[in-house]
């Protein structure tokens, strides 16, 4: 906000100088002054988003050193930023309410999701779920609505919608949602698949994305490990028979 002000501000000097030191016309100096706005306004926005970016390579060695809380404050301290620049305090807490998600301490991190950026389709899927844990299906669909229309190529979004439509019972609008996720993302192998299971009254199959997936936490990656030992051990009973 502030870089935008002082970049028209700037531009505004330029026009009226070229205009009244340099006696060209004020139609071809607002010219000259749409560039150096375009120019001031740039190198002002890579600054402040160098210092945010600076904030959240600290507040990430901090997470790796498992030191949560101090990860959040120093996030927190990169608010004053958004004076300066649109959206930046949107995606600071979309950044807080993801590590907050993660540590399923939902209550809190619902708080900051809320606020977050649509951009982030991570933080909104999470935003989301905690819609649809809260039984408020309306507002689930709507936000994941916002969250594939900001994130299109992203197959996991997707089948993240789908899945929870299932979930909630809406089996049909379920596999329209893996419909239209085939057609924006071009064609995806696990779109595809899960697609086909939602029509076969199958069970979507989302552990192949990993972390990714389990980061939602609708799946326990242990129900993954049990599901590989009862096959080993029915693999077992065959051999030996």
């Amino acid at each position: 906000m502030l870089n935008l002000v002082i970049s028209l501000a700037i531009s505004i000097v330029f026009t009226l100088a070229l205009n009244y030191f340099a006696g060209i016309d004020i139609l071809y100096a607002s010219v000259g002054s749409m560039l150096v706005f375009a120019i001031v306004y740039l190198v002002m926005t890579r600054l402040t988003m160098k210092k945010v970016g600076a904030l959240m390579e600290i507040a990430q060695r901090d997470l790796q050193a498992g030191r949560t809380e101090k990860a959040v404050k120093t996030l927190e301290g990169g608010y004053k930023y958004g004076n300066w620049q649109f959206y930046v305090k949107s995606q600071i807490d979309s950044q807080i309410g993801t590590i907050l998600y993660l540590k399923r301490d939902f209550n809190q991190a619902f708080d900051y999701l809320q606020k977050g950026f649509v951009r982030h389709w991570v933080a909104m899927g999470m935003l989301a779920i905690c819609y649809m844990k809260k039984q408020k299906t309306s507002k689930m669909i709507e936000t994941f609505d916002k969250a594939c229309a900001g994130a299109r190529k992203e197959p996991l979004i997707w089948n993240l919608y789908a899945f929870c439509l299932e979930k909630v019972g809406e089996k049909d609008k379920g596999i329209e949602v893996l419909e239209k996720g085939l057609k924006k993302t071009g064609g995806d192998e696990r779109l595809k698949e899960n697609l086909e299971a939602l029509k076969e009254g199958r069970r979507m199959k989302m552990k192949g994305y990993g972390d990714l997936w389990y980061q939602f936490h609708l799946e326990k990656p242990g129900n993954l490990i049990k599901q590989q030992t009862k096959a080993m051990q029915g693999r077992r009973k065959i051999v030996r028979r």
